[in-house]
């Protein structure tokens, strides 16, 4: 079965509501390809290698997390940017993308879904009356101490995690995909007894250390990899097409 690209786009906007969140980069379709969509590969970033992958699995459309375009980088397309381009459009595969319209979706998103692959029971955004509040609040099922939680990371995510160890069990936890660690200082207002992100910074450990709050940065990629996969399967099953996740490891 295939349907209309333009189908798939409006349904994609729509379900993620992402005209209303103001962005980095445009969220949607970046790169138009063909008109007929009957495969689509996800992956976190729309990189050459998940470019090619892609191209093997004759996928007719990309859909990424990282797309293209950010703010303030060159305009110029020139080398990498070239190929990348010249990919896309030499094997009229569409690329569309969706950066905080992912992460703060409540069924979709990264962040839930990050929650749900670690088994954290979901109470709700760290700042409940921000709509943009892209930070969440809940718990194990059961008080952890943060190595034992370290570990349980590490396993769900298949990366050993980098961990700054707190001096409390773990009851309440707050986490954002990617890399959030600038909302440490949030996370400790908030009386949490951990953060977990994607990466991290030089001062996040000492905010952590001084704090007495245990720090996990899990991989920015390796957090990011389940809301894309959730809308990949969201559109295939609400239009009856084919969707295949690409993994392309990333150690960062």
């Amino acid at each position: 079965m295939t349907i209309e690209l333009s189908v798939l786009v409006e349904e994609a906007d729509r379900f993620l509501d992402a005209a209303r969140i103001q962005d980095y980069c445009p969220n949607g379709l970046q790169v138009q390809g063909r008109p007929q969509v009957r495969r689509i590969v996800s992956g976190v970033t729309a990189s050459q290698a998940l470019l090619d992958a892609a191209v093997a699995a004759e996928a007719d459309a990309v859909l990424v997390h990282h797309g293209y375009f950010w703010k303030g980088e060159n305009p110029c397309v020139v080398g990498m940017k070239q190929r990348r381009l010249k990919t896309l459009l030499g094997h009229d595969i569409s690329l569309l993308a969706y950066h905080l319209p992912l992460d703060l979706h409540p069924e979709v998103g990264n962040n839930v879904q990050l929650g749900r692959q670690l088994g954290l029971t979901i109470e709700g955004p760290l700042e409940p009356g921000n709509p943009r509040s892209i930070v969440l609040v809940g718990a194990p099922a059961e008080p952890m101490a943060p190595a034992d939680f370290a570990r349980h990371v590490g396993a769900v995510l298949g990366r050993e995690p980098l961990l700054v160890e707190g001096d409390r069990p773990i009851r309440r936890i707050a986490w954002c995909t990617g890399g959030a660690q600038g909302y440490i200082d949030q996370a400790i207002a908030a009386g949490v007894d951990a953060y977990l992100t994607g990466e991290v910074s030089e001062q996040t450990v000492h905010s952590a250390r001084e704090n007495g709050i245990t720090f996990i940065a899990a991989g920015h990629h390796a957090t990011e990899r389940y809301g894309v996969q959730a809308l990949g399967r969201y559109l295939a099953e609400r239009f009856g097409i084919e969707h295949q996740f690409i993994d392309c490891p990333n150690p960062a």
